[in-house]
């Protein structure tokens, strides 16, 4: 079932994967940060390649030198939570890339009702 459609913010932060703060991976901190702040969700996607200011191309290819791959912190809610979090961000990426981009978030809930998808039902 989806719920009413609304205007959002996508926060993006891209860091590599042995990013840290406070000894434990940076998007790992990102994302608990993202929770303890209400935002509504946060998902951790690890790039396959890619480069960054460094100008290195980082690689999952077996021979490749280079194992730091890219990770891509993905937060959707609305402008002002989205805008509000920023300055947590301040204060744990030393470095990499922030974006922000206007996006349109259309919200699906599971169904629960017999024959309907979801917990208890069939699937869609």
């Amino acid at each position: 079932m989806t719920g009413p459609a609304g205007r959002a913010l996508r926060l993006t932060v891209l860091v590599g994967e042995h990013d840290t703060c406070h000894h434990r991976p940076l998007y790992s901190e990102i994302v608990h940060r993202a929770h303890q702040a209400g935002l509504a969700g946060a998902s951790v996607f690890r790039g396959v390649e890619g480069f960054g200011s460094s100008s290195m191309i980082h690689t999952s290819r077996l021979l490749s030198l280079s194992e730091d791959l890219p990770v891509a912190v993905v937060i959707v809610d609305t402008e002002e939570r989205v805008r509000a979090f920023l300055p947590q961000l301040d204060d744990i990426v030393t470095e990499g890339l922030v974006t922000l981009d206007a996006c349109e978030a259309i919200r699906y809930t599971a169904r629960t009702g017999p024959g309907e998808p979801g917990e208890g039902g069939t699937p869609a």
